[in-house]
């Protein structure tokens, strides 16, 4: 019988017992009388018809009426039939067979069909469903189905003889009588049953089969010879998942705070079931991994985490006769957090266990280890059957190097835990990429994997010292050690001179030799500057400008400098044939004091005792070449190879010629110091500072096969920073001949009254703390206080916000960089603002955020800097951006702005002034316009007085608060606070 889509209809439920499969459900649509009430007309829906009548169903229908077709017995035989073809009657006959029957497949069935009707039961809540007569009338019997939760209880009663469990089922409170009433189960987990009509479901999903046998008895009795294990294994999982009620004996429910735990294991594993995703070069014993699992302590108790973990344990206790059940509630919401923060720093647990190679797990150990602890973690390991333990706490190394004349001295001290180990015996370690040793302890330790990476080159390029004990590292290695310091990994007391050197633009300024002819363009002038700057140290050099930028006459002019200083050994300069002329030439015209030989030809005269009667010795390669056993005995001041990739072959013939010559100082001029082969590079490098790149075989190794066979980036990039301030390399676009001029401007801002108020309290309160402080511990002790004090002054005469979050007033300086911002962003300029406080920017942001204007930002954590560079300099739409001091005060080239803002003195003048170079420099066309922003009446202005009064230690020792602070007096502090 059809049923009309035209006039009102109601879809139903009906629920069957099939022959093989249990209860399962069907849908219908039935026809609706006058009165709206359902009729004997109906109709079967199913995913072919659904389309007729779905303007009268929802979409918890749709998905009812799909669930229902996949438990059809054609669609169960698709998707459990065999490679055989047979009929569905045949399938069901014989997978069902009772006595040969396939149990393992009616088992996946019926997993399959139980996984369906779980997720289709929660959709019938608020439909009608009813039992289907023996007729087919899908209406026969009307099933309620109720829209709570019913609750459970498990009652255990223990007596001397046998233990009695049952369980009660309540429902808004009412007990529910279903024993002996006919009940089934339509669905076993969790569990939906009918009761006299009614279909319930329950909290904590219930188990139908944990209800099942109760259905026709009242209890189950456990006899007491089985009592022990019955308890152990079924009463503790009754006791963890639901509400119980006993009688003789104890459940105790306990609650602790959740301790983490990371526990560590060795485990034996095949390689390509481990290591398919990664590299396992640097891996020493590689069939072994750690197994990291993660679990959690509750007082004395202690579960693992997986996916699966309860909210409750129970752990049973027999004491004598009696048993106790310790119910122990865990925090899963603590767990979650504690494996996602896991997640978050890179261990990837799944079901709370990850396996490793062992060096990677060491790695992330070591590079955690601080943060765990302080969260509170415990890193506990599984001892092996040898005794073998590994260190699991946290080591480091400390490096401390200290300039000396002609080298640094290299401190070490490297601490696993409490041990203190030799920094010989783990350098030793390190160079033979040995990774694992024994701690006094007995301990095995292994050496972090990142050392390997970090300092590789400090251990292969210092030298053990001649005359006494410990390590020296040769001058020219300043590159490395400038990165050892900017990456934490050391501390280094360098003269600060000696740290202009990577940035040869803010080297000083040498006077020109008197007898030198001519004028220089100001990056000729640089470039002498860095020359001379070489010399001051004994560095060689490689002058690598393009050709056509006047490498011959710089060069000449350092040699001019070379004679007025009365140098009395002669240079040696050493070219191809072809440029002798050219430089003669040069030297006749720029430089014409200069006594010079020209040592070629072949009926050249060898007496080399001739050299000391001139400044300059011209000759060839070829000559070196043939000459070297005669020339290695004299003594340059200089040898000078132009051309210099002619030595760019280590075997050549040449190149071990130049190697031998006897000099103080070296350098190299070429327009092509890389041609073929990064090996190129190690020559010329090699011969200006010997070791510079460690051996052939380290540089091959280190260097050569990474960059070019890998395109190891990090290591071109670590090359480059190596060589760096021992090459000058300028291209033809990149100079000018001079730049604008830079106007340099203070600003002086009037503090709010409430801003005045709040800095005349902290002023009072600082100034007592501070002479108090000093005439109890001396100004030598009171150096923290002082800078405390101060940096809360400068905050005020900033911002108060930016002390005391709650403050509401404004801000004098705030509203004049505001008012002085939107006229110049009306010219359509661009403008750099600079502050040492984050803080301080973070208060621009907001006002800049509320104008809608649009900016750059780059602060210590901006991990996107050159992003944020090329944002500003190249949209026309960024016309602001926001540094702060400390990060980009160097290093950056921003010549699209033409004003800058310095929001708060800082100590030393020198840095702001290289904040102002960030646009004031090659590449600018314009004049850059520089506001100072000091607030009137504060310690920001005493600051600019006492700047000039220290201006020989801030030009000289002063470049960060600490040092500034320890060059004050009382009087100054004094004078400070007034």
């Amino acid at each position: 019988m059809k049923v009309s889509t035209t006039q009102p209809f109601q879809i139903i439920y009906s629920i069957l017992n099939h022959e093989y499969l249990g209860y399962l459900f069907e849908a219908f649509v039935v026809q609706l009388d006058d009165k709206g009430e359902l009729t004997l007309l109906n109709q079967n829906v199913s995913i072919k018809n659904i389309s007729e009548f779905a303007h009268g169903l929802d979409p918890q229908d749709l998905k009812l009426v799909k669930l229902i077709d996949s438990l059809q017995s054609e669609n169960i035989y698709k998707k459990f039939v065999g490679t055989k073809k047979r009929t569905v009657v045949d399938f069901f006959l014989k997978v069902y067979d009772p006595q040969k029957g396939e149990k393992g497949l009616q088992e996946l069935i019926a997993t399959y069909i139980e996984k369906i009707k779980a997720e289709m039961l929660p959709l019938l809540l608020g439909k009608k469903l009813f039992i289907m007569g023996g007729d087919g009338n899908p209406i026969w019997q009307s099933i309620e189905v109720l829209p709570e939760k019913a609750t459970v209880l498990f009652h255990f009663m223990r007596n001397s003889d046998n233990t009695h469990y049952f369980p009660t089922i309540k429902y808004e409170g009412q007990k529910v009588d279903f024993q002996y009433k006919n009940a089934f189960i339509v669905c076993d987990e969790p569990a939906w049953i009918i009761v006299e009509n009614k279909l319930y479901h329950f909290a904590k999903e219930v188990d139908g089969k944990k209800l099942r046998p109760f259905f026709q008895k009242k209890f189950i009795l456990i006899p007491k010879n089985l009592e022990e294990d019955y308890y152990r294994k079924f009463v503790s999982s009754i006791i963890s998942m639901f509400d119980v009620h006993a009688k003789g004996f104890e459940i105790r429910t306990e609650a602790y705070q959740g301790v983490p735990i990371l526990n560590v294991s060795e485990q034996k594993v095949l390689q390509s079931s481990l290591f398919e995703n990664q590299s396992t070069n640097n891996i020493e014993d590689e069939d072994i991994a750690l197994n990291i699992h993660l679990a959690f302590q509750y007082g004395k108790y202690t579960f693992r985490f997986d996916s699966f973990s309860t909210e409750v344990n129970v752990s049973m206790e027999k004491k004598g006769d009696d048993y106790v059940f310790h119910r122990v509630r865990r925090d899963l919401d603590f767990e979650k957090s504690t494996l996602l923060l896991l997640n978050s720093l890179g261990l990837d647990l799944k079901n709370g266990r990850m396996l490793l190679p062992k060096s990677d797990a060491f790695a992330w150990i070591q590079k955690n280890y601080a943060s765990l602890t302080e969260k509170g973690f415990l890193i506990e390991q599984n001892v092996q059957d040898d005794g073998k333990k590994y260190f699991l706490g946290y080591s480091n190394i400390e490096v401390n190097i200290t300039e000396g004349n002609d080298w640094f001295d290299i401190h070490a001290i490297v601490h696993f835990g409490e041990f203190e180990i030799p920094f010989l015996k783990l350098r030793n370690l390190i160079l033979h990429k040995k990774r694992e040793f024994t701690l006094p302890n007995g301990e095995i330790a292994v050496i972090p994997e990142i050392w390997f990476t970090q300092y590789s080159e400090l251990f292969a390029f210092i030298e053990q010292h001649t005359e006494r004990e410990g390590f020296i590292l040769k001058k020219h290695h300043l590159s490395l050690v400038q990165d050892l310091q900017s990456e934490s990994l050391a501390t280094a007391v360098l003269s600060r001179k000696l740290e202009k050197l990577r940035d040869f633009e803010e080297i000083q300024s040498y006077h020109l030799p008197k007898g030198f002819k001519g004028s220089l363009r100001p990056y000729q002038k640089a470039g002498y500057d860095w020359m001379r700057f070489l010399n001051d140290y004994h560095f060689g050099g490689c002058l690598a400008d393009d050709m056509g930028l006047g490498k011959t006459v710089q060069t000449l002019t350092l040699l001019q400098s070379q004679k007025e200083q009365e140098i009395p050994q002669p240079s040696l300069l050493i070219l191809p044939t072809s440029l002798i002329y050219n430089w003669e030439m040069e030297a006749r015209k720029f430089t014409p004091e200069l006594k010079i030989l020209t040592y070629t030809g072949t009926y050249r005269d060898k007496n080399i005792e001739h050299f000391d009667q001139y400044d300059v010795v011209i000759t060839t390669y070829g000559i070196v070449r043939i000459d070297i056993d005669l020339l290695k005995n004299y003594r340059f001041n200089y040898v000078i190879l132009d051309e210099s990739q002619a030595i760019k072959n280590p075997a050549s013939y040449i190149t071990k010629a130049v190697m031998q010559l006897n000099t103080r100082n070296r350098l190299v001029l070429t327009g092509t110091p890389l041609e073929n082969s990064t090996m190129d590079l190690w020559s010329q490098m090699t011969f200006i500072n010997p070791g510079l790149l460690g051996s052939q075989h380290f540089f091959r190794n280190e260097f050569q096969v990474p960059i070019e066979k890998k395109g190891d980036d990090a290591k071109m990039q670590r090359l480059y920073s190596i060589i760096k301030p021992f090459m000058l390399r300028r291209h033809k676009s990149q100079v000018a001949t001079e730049l604008p001029p830079k106007i340099e401007s203070i600003h002086y801002a009037q503090m709010t009254d409430q801003q005045e108020k709040e800095y005349e309290e902290a002023k009072s309160y600082f100034r007592n703390l501070i002479l108090e402080h000093i005439e109890e511990a001396g100004m030598a002790m009171s150096q923290m206080v002082v800078l405390q004090g101060l940096t809360k002054l400068r905050q005020l005469a900033n911002h108060p916000k930016m002390t005391d979050g709650t403050y509401e007033g404004d801000s004098g300086k705030l509203q004049d960089v505001l008012e002085k911002l939107d006229s110049i962003l009306e010219e359509g300029h661009k403008v750099l603002i600079f502050s040492q406080f984050v803080k301080h920017l973070d208060l621009f942001r907001e006002e800049l955020d509320k104008a809608n204007r649009v900016y750059a930002y780059l602060d210590g954590s901006t991990h996107d800097r050159q992003a944020q560079v090329e944002k500003f300099q190249h949209n026309e739409d960024v016309r602001i951006f926001l540094i702060s001091l400390k990060a980009g005060g160097l290093g950056l080239n921003l010549t699209a702005a033409d004003y800058v803002f310095i929001l708060d003195p800082w100590w030393n003048p020198a840095i702001e002034a290289q904040a102002i170079d960030r646009a004031h420099r090659i590449g600018q066309v314009n004049t850059v316009f520089t506001y100072k922003f000091i607030t009137k009446n504060t310690v920001e202005e005493k600051i600019l007085a006492l700047q000039q009064s220290k201006q020989r230690l801030a030009n000289e020792l002063i470049t960060t608060e600490e040092s500034f602070v320890k060059s004050l007096t009382k009087d100054d502090v004094l004078a400070l606070l007034e």
